[in-house]
């Protein structure tokens, strides 16, 4: 498997990752909520600009020196040493491939080798098994199902 690493998300990454995107209908809860995805450059800066703020890190999961997914970690509480996961990949060509798990483990090193967090939760809707499977593999305990989502954590 070609190597995956993280890099801090730059404009162009995002616009490089958004130009190859397919919406995953595996995140959606309310699936009326579910449409194709289509590139439109405005609505991509616009992401980007919202993502820029100190609760969050926005990373690119990268194959080589392409980016086939993102990494979030956000609601950061730096008192707390906290921080939530969040993981999108690309499209179905680089899911099942064991990319998202090596991207999560290197995420959960970031945050507690780098931010310093000692705790990270992550979430996923109930239906979305392939995320819970992922995020159990890579060391996240469940903790309880609520309103549709199922809610994890990985503590030092």
């Amino acid at each position: 498997m070609e190597e995956i690493s993280l890099r801090v998300m730059t404009r162009e990454l995002c616009h490089e990752l958004f130009r190859g995107w397919e919406n995953d209908p595996d995140i959606y809860a309310d699936m009326d909520l579910f449409k194709a995805y289509q590139y439109d450059e405005t609505a991509v800066n616009r992401y980007f600009d919202t993502k820029q703020d100190p609760s969050r890190v926005l990373l690119a999961i990268m194959k080589g020196n392409a980016p086939i997914g993102e990494i979030q970690l956000k609601q950061i509480d730096w008192e707390q040493k906290e921080c939530t996961l969040s993981v999108h990949m690309q499209n179905d060509a680089v899911k099942g491939r064991g990319y998202g798990t090596c991207a999560e483990r290197l995420a959960v090193q970031y945050a507690l080798d780098v931010m310093g967090m000692t705790a990270v939760s992550a979430d996923t809707i109930v239906k979305n098994k392939r995320s819970q499977h992922v995020l159990e593999k890579v060391g996240f305990q469940y903790i309880k199902e609520e309103n549709g989502f199922r809610y994890y954590r990985f503590q030092r």
